[in-house]
């Protein structure tokens, strides 16, 4: 059986956040989230890793994350750009925007030959989550069976604004659908979410989300590629600047199909990001008090 691979997804900029997330320090000694991502993967078997970056960041990145990790990794590199598209179609006029994750994904198709996880570069997830899909990968399983590292809700939000989440049906264990909520909010405990601004409905901490922590087979690289002409034919007349693939979508089209399934393997980690500037102290405060814990050395990779 193939090694599992570790696909990052680093091509975004981080509009919102106002900067380079995937190189932003989040410790005194000069370590980025991605370090303690690819720490955690390193210590849970990962050997294989692919980054999907952009040409327009490939000198920094690899400066800063790629070379290093060259010492403990097997690396590769795929591109997202935005003329990477299906023979007949072109970028419309005026996109700069990119594609979407299921678009990220795509991208490594040719250089993924095996069951594969794929991560954001700057989502902190927790080592526990790169055990269980580490696990999951390596055992011998259908090919048409994923699998979702599922997050409790209350684990994944921020105080500094709104973020967005697939929210979860599930069924035994087994993802049955998946909901983009793309504004919810902070309430205590608990969450809301609303769809016009004004009106909203609650969530509990106990929902279920996905925070971009899947586990494939080659299959849903040969569904991303299959399924992406019919979203372009549909979503370019309707958007054409701004529209996206998302990975989520086309994982859910198959469960709806019967085509696919999804084991949802739950995970009690924190998760921790940088959606906002202002989430980069509360970042900091968790690394420092993980380390304080034994979690994590003070320097990574010594």
């Amino acid at each position: 059986m193939a090694e599992p691979t570790l696909v990052i997804m680093a091509a975004g900029m981080g509009s919102r956040f106002g900067g380079l997330k995937q190189i932003t320090s989040v410790d005194d000694q000069g370590h980025a989230i991605i370090d303690f991502s690819l720490f955690d993967a390193r210590r849970a078997g990962f050997k294989k890793i692919v980054f999907i970056i952009k040409h327009e960041i490939e000198d920094s990145f690899k400066a800063a994350i790629g070379a290093r990790m060259e010492n403990f990794f097997d690396v590769q590199y795929v591109y997202q750009q935005l003329d990477r598209l299906p023979e007949g179609y072109s970028v419309p006029d005026g996109r700069e925007k990119p594609w979407g994750t299921g678009h990220a994904v795509l991208c490594c198709r040719g250089t993924v030959t095996g069951p594969f996880a794929v991560i954001n570069a700057d989502d902190f997830y927790g080592c526990g989550a790169y055990e269980a899909i580490y696990s999951f990968l390596s055992a011998d399983r259908p090919d048409s069976e994923y699998a979702m590292v599922g997050y409790k809700l209350r684990n994944t939000v921020t105080e500094n604004g709104h973020v967005a989440r697939g929210v979860c049906e599930i069924e035994n264990g087994f993802l049955r659908d998946i909901t983009e909520r793309t504004h919810i909010e902070k309430r205590g405990s608990d969450a809301a979410y609303t769809e016009d601004g004004e009106h909203f409905t609650p969530l509990s901490g106990d929902t279920t989300v996905s925070m971009n922590f899947w586990g494939f087979s080659t299959k849903m690289l040969d569904e991303l590629n299959a399924r992406f002409p019919a979203f372009l034919d549909r979503s370019l007349p309707e958007n054409p600047l701004k529209c996206e693939y998302f990975l989520p979508f086309v994982a859910n089209e198959q469960l709806q199909e019967g085509s696919a399934s999804v084991r949802v393997l739950d995970c009690n980690e924190t998760w921790y990001g940088m959606t906002y500037r202002a989430d980069l102290d509360s970042v900091r405060a968790a690394i420092a008090a993980m380390k304080d814990a034994g979690v994590y050395p003070v320097r990574l990779w010594d």
